[in-house]
């Protein structure tokens, strides 16, 4: 913490001061990832509370998410795959992680419980492939011999749209399955056998495995909790099979570059170390190179200004990991490169603490500002 507290002193050291008697009035709205929709609605939250403004967010998945922030439809957009490059010079965006999360297979299998359900990734990729069609099927049964499995088919669930999700359940499953790597490459929208059932956004997800006997699918943890799902345990890298949690995604988190040297670029899949989740990820924020409506994009980048200096404890609340302190200042140096329609640095105020925008300690902190030091892309 002592480092982050220092970084930030450095970084924000030029930052203009919002009159403490003076509320804003900017009603901010993003669109994107529906994993990353419980830590956004609950940072809109505090951050009304905590300020007067309102912060819409619609959960219409990854693909949408760029689409909306690409016309300009929105304050921000959401997904969870990190724009390489040549991507955000293509699209004019710029792209920072906001918080660590993890992906489950889930099922519903009347008598089986949470967590019971043993499965590798050799043979998740063969069950969403189509090549293992039978809960009772041989492949299976080994990895779960006291299990009540049933004699019946399995009916897969998969999501119909631009999904970050299905980006990041794709990757994993293309380091472990040389069968799936043939097949897909990861992609936020995939091409299923046609009798998948194919629903929209992660909450579609998690109703429809909750109405579906027999299914399994893959959901963003937050869901798994809020719609009390059953996860299966899932062999990782270390050969452990492991079930998903917080401390597990916080274990393959530090295990990957993002901890060792700040930069976020690499997918958080299939990371080594004790205890790690094989399907970890990040989700990211993306934000204009040149902003078409400063007042709105301004407006964005105050609220995740308070978000990384007050959401700590809201990241842990949503079932999220925090960003290691490096990256998070990394995020901050991003957000210094928008400019306006003249080419000026966006000035990204802070919130006076008797608003009740600052933690202690953070009087401080809110009168820096960002360095403009280029960021590890």
């Amino acid at each position: 913490m002592r480092l982050l507290l220092t970084t930030l002193a450095a970084l924000l050291s030029t930052l203009c001061h919002v009159q403490a008697q003076t509320r804003p009035a900017q009603h901010i709205v993003g669109a994107g990832s529906s994993a990353a929709a419980p830590i956004y609605r609950n940072w809109a939250s505090a951050y009304e509370r905590a300020t007067g403004v309102v912060v819409a967010y619609e959960a219409v998945g990854s693909s949408r998410g760029i689409q909306e922030i690409r016309r300009d439809a929105v304050s921000f957009g959401a997904s969870d795959v990190a724009l390489s490059a040549q991507e955000s010079e293509e699209l004019g965006l710029l792209t920072f992680p906001v918080a660590i999360t993890g992906i489950a297979p889930v099922y519903n299998l009347p008598q089986v419980g949470d967590g019971q359900l043993r499965l590798t990734g050799d043979v998740l990729s063969r069950i969403f492939l189509g090549e293992i069609t039978r809960w009772n099927a041989p492949e299976i049964a080994a990895l779960n011999p006291d299990v009540p499995l049933p004699d019946a088919a399995i009916r897969v669930i998969v999501r119909a749209d631009g999904s970050g999700t299905t980006y990041n359940f794709s990757d994993y499953l293309g380091k472990v399955s040389p069968a799936w790597k043939a097949v897909h490459a990861p992609r936020t929208h995939l091409n299923w056998p046609q009798h998948f059932i194919g629903v929209q956004r992660s909450s579609g997800v998690a109703q429809a495995v909750r109405q579906t006997p027999y299914a399994i699918a893959y959901v963003d943890h937050g869901y798994v909790r809020e719609h009390g799902l059953k996860a299966a345990m899932l062999q990782n890298a270390q050969g452990e099979f492991v079930y998903p949690s917080v401390e597990a995604f916080r274990l393959a988190l530090m295990h990957s570059s993002w901890a060792s040297s700040g930069t976020y670029t690499e997918t958080l899949t299939q990371m080594p170390g004790k205890g790690a989740w094989p399907i970890t990820m990040g989700t990211f924020i993306l934000l204009p190179k040149v902003a078409r409506d400063p007042q709105r994009t301004q407006a964005a980048m105050r609220f995740f200004t308070w978000a990384f200096l007050n959401g700590d404890m809201l990241v842990q609340q949503s079932h999220f990991v925090r960003l290691p302190n490096r990256v998070q200042a990394a995020a901050f140096k991003t957000m210094t490169l928008v400019r306006d329609n003249a080419g000026r640095p966006m000035e990204i105020m802070t919130l006076p603490c008797d608003w009740g925008g600052c933690p202690a300690g953070a009087e401080a902190r809110r009168q820096a500002t960002f360095s403009t030091a280029t960021p590890p892309m």
